[in-house]
């Protein structure tokens, strides 16, 4: 079996748990008895760090965690996420200021019903509040013991260091797949260098890396992959024929194509650790399995060659959700001084 991941103080099962997708953002949510049975399943199989975030379902998913296995806190590592949040009409919001991040984890620790966050990221760069001051805010969580450790999500490389400085970070987060490549063009390095572990959120490029795929004929209008340009009527075919690669190698390695791609991501180093989230308890299974596979040096070479940073048809996000992450345009930082 894969060696287990290290986040901060801790040891952690190889491949966590995104817990986003029972609650929100690819159709309705799930039946919360749906979610409670996944949640107590993943934890039997000793997958044991969860991440969820305020954002998730409008604070529906910290709730669910909390209602199906919070009786279980001390066999699981517990990861959320503030900055991005919700006003009292749901309607989203970005503020990174600190007295909003601290009011934010105290409503966490209650909808959680814990008295303590392992991990409290900031959910996305705030371009009007220096990172500093941010950082600062969750520091002072971690002196009140509100939270263990400190994680930034979807941020560059500049970010993480001045963040890094104010108070040690323990974790990064950010999209990292075969189809999504940008993390390795200064992320990886930084965190390495300063000892921080890479968290891998949508390994299976949301559905994509599955056979079968996702399939985007009849997308549910609550299903936030209409709004990625790689999933579009005019991209998505021509992404597609990208996945003849991935089985080939996959009958090698004599798994499927999702984990395939957890095993590419485990293979790239013992300080990633990717979560990838499920409704389905044979998917579940399926990728909790992953961790038993092992990848030769050629179809990891392989892969890199076949998926290589340009071979995705269209950009990872549109435009606006684009200008809200700080893993590919550098210049965003430089903004926030």
């Amino acid at each position: 079996m894969t060696t287990p991941r290290r986040v901060g103080d801790t040891d952690v099962f190889p491949i966590g748990l995104g817990c986003m997708n029972l609650s929100h953002a690819y159709g309705p949510p799930s039946d919360p008895e749906v979610g409670s049975k996944l949640l107590n399943r993943a934890l039997d199989r000793g997958c044991n760090f969860l991440d969820t975030a305020t954002l998730y379902g409008f604070g529906r998913n910290e709730q669910l965690i909390a209602k199906s296995i919070g009786h279980r806190r001390q066999e699981y590592y517990l990861a959320s996420k503030c900055v991005l949040g919700f006003d009292d009409r749901n309607r989203r919001v970005l503020d990174a200021r600190p007295d909003v991040i601290k009011a934010a984890c105290d409503a966490s620790l209650k909808r959680l019903n814990t008295d303590v966050i392992d991990l409290y990221y900031m959910h996305r760069p705030d371009p009007n509040v220096p990172i500093e001051e941010s950082v600062g805010a969750l520091s002072d969580l971690v002196s009140a013991g509100k939270i263990r450790h400190i994680g930034l999500s979807e941020m560059g490389a500049g970010l993480v260091r001045r963040a890094h400085a104010v108070h040690p970070i323990t974790a990064l987060q950010s999209e990292y797949s075969l189809w999504v490549r940008n993390p390795e063009i200064a992320v990886l390095d930084a965190c390495r260098e300063l000892g921080i572990a890479f968290v891998a959120f949508s390994p299976v490029g949301r559905g994509f890396l599955a056979d079968p795929p996702f399939d985007n004929s009849e997308i549910h209008e609550q299903d936030l992959r209409q709004y990625f340009p790689r999933f579009s009527k005019e991209n998505y075919p021509g992404n597609l024929k990208l996945l003849d690669g991935a089985r080939e190698i996959a009958a090698e390695a004599n798994c499927t194509v999702a984990q395939l791609a957890l095993a590419w991501l485990l293979a790239k180093g013992e300080d990633i650790l990717p979560i990838p989230g499920t409704t389905s308890l044979s998917h579940l299974d399926d990728n909790i399995d992953a961790a038993n596979v092992t990848l030769t040096a050629d179809q990891v070479a392989r892969l890199d060659a076949h998926f290589h940073p340009e071979s995705a048809v269209g950009p990872r996000y549109a435009p606006g959700a684009q200008a809200t992450v700080d893993t590919e345009m550098y210049e965003f930082e430089k903004g926030m001084a």
